[in-house]
């Protein structure tokens, strides 16, 4: 029995060794696991706007692709456009989040078929105005998920997160962490 218990931290080494080694081999990050959302249909969720809590956007809306028009306030619905929607959880307190947030202008300049929406998550909207105040405000719509549910419902495990969904309302990309200029010109950039 003593020479049996003797070799349980070899057998539990090698064990934990083949498992990194099956990681190495097939390129995986256990940093970045993948998402079990991808190519799957985005989650149904509701968000009221930062700026007026009677006009509130859905999953549903982005399906139908709906552009807000900002002077307005109004929805209006585009047939017929490949649209695509960016869909951004941050926070004022996100200091990867400040890092990022100069891309997003980039974005909007250079894809105009995509909706960016930004999500602000447990974050006091008085301090996410705040923050869209100071770095500027890149996004089409903004809304809020003080209480984290729609960021549950998107599998969010940290800030900043990043996903995209296309016409038909499918999960076809997701970045967590930080984006960069080559991440957006060698992942985000053939999407569109």
């Amino acid at each position: 029995m003593r020479k049996i218990i003797k070799f349980v931290p070899l057998v539990l080494l090698i064990v934990v060794c083949v498992f990194f080694l099956l990681f190495i081999i097939f390129e995986k990050d256990p940093s970045n696991p993948p998402s079990a959302l991808l190519n799957k249909e985005m989650p149904k969720f509701s968000t009221p706007s930062l700026y007026n809590k009677n006009i509130k956007l859905s999953s549903d809306n982005l399906k139908k692709n709906v552009n807000l028009s900002v002077n307005t306030n109004v929805f209006t619905v585009e047939d017929n456009i490949e649209k695509y929607t960016l869909i951004n959880f941050f926070a004022s307190w996100c200091i990867p989040c400040r890092a990022e947030h100069k891309l997003f202008f980039e974005i909007k300049e250079d894809f105009p078929n995509v909706f960016l929406l930004g999500i602000a998550h447990k974050d006091s909207p008085a301090d996410s105005k705040k923050y869209l105040i100071e770095e500027g405000n890149p996004y089409s719509f903004v809304g809020l998920d003080q209480n984290g549910k729609i960021a549950l419902e998107f599998g969010v495990f940290g800030l900043p997160e990043t996903f995209i969904i296309n016409n038909d309302g499918k999960i076809i990309f997701k970045h967590m962490g930080l984006l960069t200029k080559k991440i957006i010109d060698d992942e985000i950039s053939v999407l569109f």
